[in-house]
């Protein structure tokens, strides 16, 4: 291939190892791109630059995570090639996915697929799977067999990881090891019904091109089709990817793999930080470019995410420095509990939002989505807009809008929707009986104690009759809202195990709606500052802020990745938050937790706040309030604090102790005269 360096003066726009890595020929590339090191605009051009050398852009392939980042990349390829060479070709751009399925209408015979083949989306793949679980019986069995979503999950974790179920149920789901022959058979027939109706579903489409790529004449044909293969986010591929990556290579194609081995955070997709660690071994041969220079965090910032990254066992060594030298040290903020964490939250972003940086602009990332339940309330009552990402915000959530309607019932008996919402989650239950049962509290004055006297259907008898009980009973005996919320749980927490997947996760939310509700004696104060609407509104209790001209952004780290905010408050980094109690039982997980707090870090360019709270409450009762001190996070080693500016909040009006004064009581003498 020619190499024209002279008569390319866009060159010029790129750094050196940017240019490094665009210019490169003759042999495999991994290019170890650091956070906000440019990683886009060096796939781009680097696109551009095969092009712009002669090389058909029929004969390039590159696989992306997402539609619009091939499009946006392709885009910015053809925008610096056309001011040279137009593009007489097209280029092989998309998804994994996308990719797999137009190859396989060209290999359909030699896959075994008619060319007519459909694909299922996830809700299709998780219905038929239920399907064959209702036919083998599975859903009556007395023991509880996973649900639909759940075996789903287990099959496409088996597929995309390359491991046995055994080994999966094992590692991801010890709950489902009793069930390893059932799934077995399940998962066998599954493949056989999509077989049968030729259908395939997502990881089929994966699954199909590995396998054509085992046979070495089909490899050498497809992987002769391009001279360049070129890979976006390499590190969130998963053993399934790679081997296809593999399989193309032996058709004499290279391969560009762009990536970042400290952003590796998708193991629970099956994605494996081995794939970058390993690319020079599975790619013999292969050229390493490290893209170090940082455009997006001032010094300060990179200090420390470089000071935490480098705690990892395995990694590719890079230190990343910015001419961005300015700025506040990142800030590490001790605070007294959760509820002092949202107030400093609050108030700094109130703060810089007076500085000019609007709301937009900043961001509070988390671990798990139901670590922002409290801020979430907070925000609502000083009407400050936001946006939730990672998951349904904290009051638009199924399970938290169940609960909520039976306290919308009690406040006002004549809440039709809220009755439909409850009723409908007792089996045997529909819109005829719910409906009737309404018609009998309203011919009772809508009083509760009616329910009693109320005839159910044999179907629906013992659960009804609980039903009645219970809401008999708040209505003799009214109580503080946090133990209505306890009461209804009791009656609740059983039906939301049997209605929704990840009970676990969801409980945690209704601990913490109950947690919230301890600050409130008026369970109608409770319901008006979780901001809902009249009671007899269907419209989204949490408001739209979309409204607004300016909002908040709330989100989980894993759909923080790839963004980044002039300012970012990362909340509850404390050990068992970050890194999770449930990611701490190997070193694997644990070294991506680590890696989860480096990205959360990373995404700040002028401000980082890392705030943890020393108190947590478990669950709030009317005579106590158990509770645990936390440890701030183990990743912040002294070596990382060094670089961070410490800030320890002082008690709050309710945690001060006693003004001191001179009198002391003789209260230590009359202890003293008490054992003489």
């Amino acid at each position: 291939m020619r190499v024209w360096n002279d008569n390319f003066p866009w060159l010029g726009e790129l750094n050196p190892d940017q240019r490094r890595a665009v210019v490169h020929s003759g042999s495999h590339l991994l290019v170890v791109a650091g956070a906000g090191s440019g990683k886009t605009r060096t796939l781009a051009y680097r696109v551009a630059y095969l092009i712009a050398n002669g090389v058909p852009p029929a004969r390039i392939l590159l696989l992306t995570f997402t539609r619009r980042a091939a499009e946006e990349m392709l885009r910015r390829a053809a925008a610096v090639v056309d001011r040279d060479v137009p593009i007489a070709g097209r280029v092989w751009g998309g998804t994994f996915h996308a990719t797999a399925n137009r190859l396989l209408r060209i290999y359909a015979k030699h896959a075994g697929l008619n060319k007519d083949f459909t694909v299922m989306d996830e809700a299709d793949a998780e219905d038929m799977l239920n399907v064959i679980r209702h036919e083998m019986g599975l859903h009556s069995k007395e023991s509880r067999f996973p649900q639909k979503a759940t075996c789903r999950a287990i099959y496409s974790r088996c597929v995309n990881g390359a491991n046995d179920l055994k080994f999966v149920l094992e590692r991801f789901f010890p709950w489902c090891t009793a069930w390893e022959k059932e799934l077995k058979t399940l998962f066998s027939r599954y493949v056989q019904r999509k077989q049968e109706r030729n259908v395939l579903d997502y990881d089929d489409l994966l699954l199909y091109w590995a396998q054509l790529l085992a046979n070495p004449e089909i490899a050498k044909d497809m992987g002769g089709r391009f001279e360049h293969v070129l890979v976006d986010e390499y590190q969130d591929t998963n053993p399934l990817q790679a081997a296809i990556l593999r399989g193309l290579s032996k058709g004499g194609c290279l391969i560009t793999a762009v990536g970042d081995d400290a952003q590796s955070i998708y193991a629970f997709r099956a994605a494996t930080v081995r794939n970058m660690l390993d690319f020079p071994k599975q790619f013999p041969g292969t050229t390493i470019v490290t893209l170090s220079q940082n455009y997006r965090s001032v010094m300060p910032i990179l200090q420390v995410t470089n000071r935490v990254i480098a705690q990892a066992r395995e990694r590719y060594t890079k230190d990343l420095w910015s001419t961005r030298a300015c700025g506040q040290r990142p800030q590490l903020v001790t605070c007294q509990n959760e509820r002092q964490q949202d107030q400093y939250v609050i108030d700094r972003i109130l703060e810089h939002r007076e500085q000019g940086i609007p709301l937009r602009r900043q961001a509070v990332l988390f671990r798990a989505g139901h670590l922002s339940d409290s801020l979430e309330i907070e925000l609502a009552r000083r009407n400050i807009p936001y946006h939730k990402y990672g998951g349904l915000r904290f009051l638009e959530a199924s399970h938290v809008k169940d609960l909520i309607a039976f306290l919308r019932i009690l406040e006002n008996p004549r809440d039709e929707m809220a009755w439909f919402r409850v009723l409908q989650l007792i089996d045997g239950v529909g819109p005829a009986t719910a409906r009737r049962i309404m018609k009998h509290v309203a011919e009772h004055g809508y009083n509760l104690r009616s329910l009693r006297q109320y005839r159910p259907p044999a179907a629906a008898e013992v659960k009804l009759r609980e039903f009645g009980e219970l809401m008999a009973e708040l209505a003799d005996t009214p109580r503080l809202p946090a133990l209505e919320v306890e009461r209804i749980r009791t009656f609740y927490d059983p039906i939301l195990k049997q209605k929704y997947e990840n009970p676990t996760a969801r409980a945690h939310d209704l601990e913490s709606l109950e947690q919230i509700a301890t600050g409130y004696r008026s369970r109608r104060r409770f319901l008006t500052d979780l901001t809902l609407d009249p009671p007899t509104s269907t419209s989204d209790l949490a408001g739209a802020p979309e409204r607004d001209d300016d909002w908040l952004v709330l989100s989980t780290i894993h759909s923080a990745k790839g963004c980044e905010w002039d300012v970012v408050y990362l909340i509850h980094a404390a050990d068992g938050c970050l890194p999770s109690d449930l990611a701490c039982g190997s070193e694997d997980e644990l070294e991506e937790e680590l890696r989860m707090t480096y990205v959360a870090m990373t995404r700040a360019r002028d401000f980082l706040y890392v705030l943890w709270p020393l108190r947590y409450y478990h669950k709030w009762y009317r005579y106590g309030d158990s509770h645990s001190f936390a440890q701030l996070s183990r990743f912040f080693t002294p070596e990382v604090r060094e670089c961070m500016d410490s800030v320890h909040l002082a008690p709050g009006p309710d945690e001060e102790a006693f003004p001191e004064s001179g009198y002391d009581g003789g209260i230590a003498a009359r202890l003293r005269e008490m054992w003489k």
